[in-house]
């Protein structure tokens, strides 16, 4: 069968593109080269970037390259991943390889944003097994890019997609300065005025210490694998479900609505907190964290996950806020249990003292602030990914010249 190409473009290795375009393996674009560092050679407060095998950007008081460059890791953690452009002072280490030197025609930006589409898939097609994944230089260099004609398309495309990035970026300072934020009110409101915390206006009287055990009636999970199903019905709670901040993780384990009379007990009702009893690790970033219910038949608990249903005169989202802050949760890391995945026993969560109001309208007041910068932030974050998407899409249009510019 014939294929059809679209007028005026023209199938090609990397796929249907512009008459125009060219095709050109990175080593005719660019040099290609290696650091000449190791990891054991940087400082602390070093004056220059030094780029490692990973995201992570450490210092080091030397450099040897000044300028525009792309670069990638060549084996370990990261292998062939495009983590950083730059066009600065700095140094890289051995396995870091430098994409730099590019020919008068060709601008480095929109290389970078090439590389970032596709470019891991490629390199692990070709990668070379050993002890460890690793890239030679030359698949860099035999790996093909499309190239507009002109150095005024290639920019075009590049300011795009920074435009883009730049908003992206300002929203994630935003959000880290918010979570900050946050987290220095819940310092401030969900410690005891009598031990230096922030008393809300229009409240008085003593705090109270109450355990967990007296304040909200449980019940642990049961080991519900078995119903498991990855396309709907009741979501499950359980240990991939949980983050740190206490937002439900979807991974895509339900169980079937239709089991009801089978798991029934084990449904989750709106108000009620779920806690996670083990941790994936033995750091235990996790453990102890509750997820707020916000909706009646929604969720199901699974075993290791402990339902607490809060007594009359408590309020849920202060007891969801409290026992995820950071007091609380060092206060259980410290009764868990050693293992390969920690745990904590029913018996020592429900002799968890906490600190609280006695009153319960203040309970709701601080909880109240609290959530209101959670929303914040949620929606902050759902605006990132929103322009997340928009990048996405825009890659996907530009690199290809199915949308042009100029």
């Amino acid at each position: 069968m014939e294929l059809m190409t679209k007028q005026g473009y023209k199938q090609t290795e990397v796929g249907l593109i512009p008459e125009d375009w060219s095709v050109e393996p990175i080593g005719d674009l660019a040099s290609i080269s290696t650091g000449g560092s190791d990891t054991q050679d940087r400082i602390d407060d070093g004056a220059y970037p030094f780029f490692v095998r990973s995201q992570t950007i450490e210092r080091i008081n030397q450099f040897s390259f000044d300028g525009e460059a792309i670069l990638t890791s060549g084996d370990g953690v990261g292998v062939g991943k495009i983590f950083h452009y730059v066009n600065c002072k700095f140094d890289y280490h051995q396995r870091v390889y430098n994409i730099h030197n590019y020919r008068n025609d060709v601008a480095g930006k929109y290389l970078f944003f090439q590389f970032s589409t596709n470019f891991f898939e490629r390199v692990m097609a070709m990668t070379a097994k050993s002890s460890v994944d690793s890239v030679r230089r030359e698949m860099i260099a035999d790996m093909q890019i499309p190239i507009p004609p002109t150095l005024t398309e290639q920019k075009a495309i590049a300011t795009a997609l920074s435009d883009v990035d730049a908003l992206i970026a300002s929203l994630e300072q935003t959000i880290t300065k918010k979570k900050a934020i946050k987290q220095g009110a819940m310092q401030q409101l969900l410690t005891p005025p009598h031990k230096g915390g922030k008393r809300l206006p229009g409240f008085s009287g003593e705090w109270v210490e109450k355990t967990l055990g007296k304040v909200a009636n449980y019940q642990n999970g049961k080991a519900l694998e078995s119903y498991f199903n990855s396309s709907d019905g009741y979501k499950v709670v359980s240990i991939g479900n949980y983050s740190e901040s206490g937002i439900y993780v979807n991974n895509n384990n339900f169980i079937s609505k239709t089991l009801k009379s089978e798991i029934g007990k084990f449904i989750l009702n709106e108000g009620e907190l779920a806690m996670l009893l083990n941790d994936k690790t033995s750091i235990g970033t996790i453990i102890g964290r509750v997820l707020y219910i916000d909706k009646n038949e929604e969720y199901v608990f699974n075993q290791r996950t402990m339902r607490l249903s809060l007594n009359e005169g408590y309020n849920s989202r202060f007891l969801f806020h409290l026992i995820n802050c950071n007091i609380v949760h060092q206060q259980i890391f410290l009764k868990a249990k050693p293992g390969t995945q920690i745990y904590i026993n029913t018996a020592d969560v429900l002799d968890l003292v906490l600190a609280l109001p006695s009153s319960l309208e203040e309970q709701k007041a601080i909880a109240q602030i609290l959530s209101d910068m959670d929303a914040e932030i949620t929606q902050l974050e759902t605006k990132k990914e929103k322009y997340q998407a928009i990048k996405q899409g825009m890659m996907q249009e530009l690199l290809t010249g199915k949308t042009r510019l100029v």
